[in-house]
């Protein structure tokens, strides 16, 4: 397979101030992995890292969303940054930064082709501003990148949807609320919650996404890991906590059948917050399990 490049993106904007006057710590998840040998057991060709534009807790006048216009600048970056890469025929492993650096990751497969989202999230982040409780894009970033949202952040360069919405999964919430699951149950992406996930199986589900890419003739998926898909006594570490998850044997199961398919074009880990894990346990923990998975399923 491909060599990998490190992309890191490190990126608060999409997510609300933890405590006034306190930005979220997780723009500080590259250099915390990187503590941790991340970037060592990986050993990618090259690392490569955009800075994003200054943090503001005041919202959009016209957008409701937070950092609006700095998102819309940020994507672009992130877009041209990774289309190099892509187009070099390397494996983008995106380190964020919040669940918003999808914006940019999807702009940018939107310009090289056509493409699915296995969107891996203890939440299923597809509503909209009137439904957000925070203004965060970070919890609207699935849908935003299926055109759901305020043009000004659905069609940058004139790209709207950057991914199909019936090209979408979302798989892992486990927010279990009728209100919140009625939004992309009644869309056309396809949406398998936790529970959900566990009574069809692992291999199922990820045979019949992938079923789905082949049939669709797409050029490729990316993978979305939001950390706090997994169970919440093994990563804590996250803005918006909620009790259950998967366990590693089953995170693992996910990551390893779907890097092993040539069709894998990219991932990126997101919400990881270093401030919330001083000791380095839950890091330490993720980074050994989701190196070993990668490296075994990159081997193949």
């Amino acid at each position: 397979m491909a060599n990998v490049t490190i992309i890191e993106f490190p990126s608060n904007l999409g997510l609300k101030e933890p405590s006034p006057g306190h930005e979220p710590g997780v723009k500080k998840l590259p250099a915390w992995l990187r503590k941790y040998n991340f970037h060592e057991l990986i050993a990618p060709v090259s690392t490569i890292t955009v800075s994003p534009p200054n943090y503001s807790p005041d919202p959009d006048s016209e957008t409701t969303v937070l950092n609006a216009d700095a998102l819309v600048a940020y994507a672009k970056e992130q877009a041209e940054v990774l289309g190099k890469v892509l187009a070099e025929d390397t494996f983008p492993l995106v380190l964020g930064g919040d669940c918003s650096i999808q914006i940019g990751s999807a702009l940018a497969l939107k310009q090289k082709g056509n493409y699915a989202l296995f969107y891996l999230d203890g939440h299923t982040d597809f509503v909209e501003p009137d439904f957000s409780q925070t203004g965060g894009a970070g919890g609207m970033a699935a849908a935003m990148v299926a055109g759901r949202g305020p043009e000004k952040l659905t069609n940058i360069n004139g790209q709207l949807p950057y991914i199909q919405e019936a090209h979408v999964w979302c798989v892992g919430n486990r927010e279990y609320d009728d209100d919140y699951e009625n939004i992309i149950r009644n869309s056309q992406a396809t949406y398998v919650p936790l529970s959900a996930l566990r009574e069809t199986g692992i291999a199922n589900c990820v045979s019949s996404f992938l079923a789905m890419v082949e049939a669709r003739q797409l050029d490729g998926f990316w993978i979305h890991v939001d950390v706090d898909v997994l169970d919440d006594a093994v990563m804590p570490a996250v803005d918006s906590r909620t009790p259950g998850g998967l366990s590693y044997s089953e995170f693992n199961e996910l990551l390893y059948l779907l890097l092993s398919s040539p069709k894998a074009t990219g991932l990126e880990i997101t919400i990881l917050d270093p401030e919330l894990d001083t000791t380095g346990q839950y890091t330490e923990q993720f980074v050994h399990d989701f190196t070993q998975t990668f490296l075994k399923a990159r081997k193949n």
